[in-house]
């Protein structure tokens, strides 16, 4: 049960985020529970573990987008769409490295981050859509390999 926090600790969340932080983070350590802001500390913790995994998300649709660019438009292959590719499992990499867990959602949304990523490459490339398979053709480990650039 969430006990009533002082009307100022939750005045300062709206009106200096970060200098709510401070002041929650010194509350806690000092276990002045009563004087935690707890339903936007919840809020937050929430929050926190949604943008980890719209990270993941985003990331993965950017690499499938330009895996796909990749084997589909050879004459237009890029430094930049390899440097992206790099980037984009760089990034993953980070993310599980600092949350592990993280990559049993990565595993859970191949299907429909390729889904976007095939729309997508079909509207930044003009080519049909149906030109890029309906399911995504990289395995898991193709899509994490640092080397693997997709071509066929």
């Amino acid at each position: 049960m969430i006990s009533k926090v002082p009307e100022k600790a939750i005045q300062l969340y709206d009106a200096d985020y970060f200098q709510w932080i401070e002041e929650t983070l010194t509350k806690l350590k000092a276990s002045q529970f009563s004087e935690v802001d707890w339903e936007n500390l919840i809020e937050e913790i929430e929050d926190m573990g949604r943008s980890e995994k719209r990270a993941i998300y985003n990331n993965l649709k950017i690499l499938l987008l330009h895996l796909l660019k990749y084997r589909y438009q050879k004459e237009k292959r890029s430094k930049s769409w390899r440097s992206s590719i790099r980037e984009h499992r760089q990034r993953l990499y980070r993310a599980f490295k600092e949350s592990p867990s993280l990559t049993r959602y990565f595993e859970s949304i191949i299907d429909e981050s390729y889904e976007d990523a095939r729309g997508l490459a079909s509207d930044e490339t003009g080519l049909d859509i149906d030109k890029f398979p309906k399911e995504c053709p990289f395995s898991t480990e193709e899509i994490l390999d640092m080397d693997f650039l997709g071509e066929q």
